[in-house]
């Protein structure tokens, strides 16, 4: 992950900041965001949520935690190299991402700031494939693991 990336989410810290977890962990690169809640389980301060496959289920209770920051980490076609992980505001997501899911990442968080005022991030990780049975790829797997040493 570039220097960068590492100071974006630095300045997170000390915030109230609530880490969701898209993405389904049968269908291979998919799941990167819901293994790393995993993986960060028990080692950070930030609440944490996998949502797996239907993040529309949490938007109301994300909205009731009303957190100062909202990452949200996901297997997001960006058009890099597999495992890449980029930081994305949500204006972003429109131009040059593809999602994995059927409801909009940018959807899903545009209805939680319409509710309550939040700093919103994407995490994407550049996924290889996503077909259902198949494992998470070596250099998405890396990349799930440096996300969790953050």
């Amino acid at each position: 992950m570039p220097d960068t990336t590492y100071q974006q989410l630095n300045k997170l810290r000390g915030l109230t900041t609530l880490i969701v977890g898209i993405g389904n962990t049968l269908k291979g690169d998919d799941g990167a965001g819901p293994l790393v809640c995993q993986q960060l389980e028990g080692k950070t301060c930030a609440e944490l949520i996998d949502t797996a496959t239907v993040p529309e289920n949490y938007i109301q209770p994300i909205i009731k935690k009303a957190p100062q920051n909202l990452l949200v980490i996901d297997a997001i076609d960006f058009g890099a190299s597999a495992g890449t992980i980029s930081i994305f505001r949500p204006e972003r997501l429109n131009s040059i991402v593809i999602s994995t899911h059927t409801l909009s990442p940018r959807l899903f968080v545009d209805m939680i700031t319409e509710a309550i005022e939040v700093n919103v991030y994407f995490v994407g990780i550049q996924p290889v494939q996503t077909q259902l049975g198949q494992p998470v790829c070596p250099p998405v797997s890396r990349a799930v693991q440096r996300e969790s040493e953050w």
